[in-house]
């Protein structure tokens, strides 16, 4: 089930960083925004000292070749593969239960449990070593963070040996 959810998800990232890539990075306009009566627009997460900003892992271009499309990392984010980091996000489970252990984090809330709510660069797949309690509210986490170039998910982002962060 797991893989079927991940699967169907990929197909959605994998659209959105072709759409973004087409029509660039800066999604819409604050006149758009203003003119959508009703529309409510979810809070963004305030940055922490210490704490890897989302902006940072959003520093990625799109190189579209016949059959793919590829990231190319900024130094900034390159600099982090490998590093242990602190990040802050939303917990989106891949499994059943009150805690998990593997987990994708984004910089957005999920709105809906079959979609991801960012592009490859604003979700992280993460593997912790003891189970984090599930919320709706963002958490704090650190591990170390992988930055994957050509992974076969679509992912851009791995944490391993998480834990929950006392920034908490």
């Amino acid at each position: 089930m797991r893989a079927l959810i991940l699967a169907t998800c990929l197909v959605c990232t994998a659209s959105f960083a072709a759409d973004k890539a087409a029509i660039g990075a800066k999604g819409p306009s604050q006149q758009a925004v203003a003119a959508a009566p009703g529309l409510q627009i979810v809070p963004q997460l305030q940055d922490i000292k210490g704490v890897v900003s989302w902006e940072i892992l959003a520093r990625v271009d799109f190189k579209t070749t016949k059959d793919r499309i590829i990231p190319t990392f900024a130094k900034e984010v390159l600099a982090l593969n490998g590093q242990q980091v602190q990040l802050q996000g939303f917990m989106m489970p891949l499994d059943p239960g009150k805690s998990q252990k593997h987990f994708l984090i984004s910089v957005n809330s999920a709105t809906c449990p079959y979609c991801m709510p960012a592009g490859p660069e604003g979700v992280v797949e993460v593997k912790s070593s003891a189970p984090i309690k599930y919320g709706f509210e963002p958490i704090v986490i650190s591990g170390k963070l992988s930055v994957l170039g050509n992974d076969p998910t679509g992912l851009f982002y791995k944490m391993s040996n998480a834990v929950l962060s006392s920034a908490n």
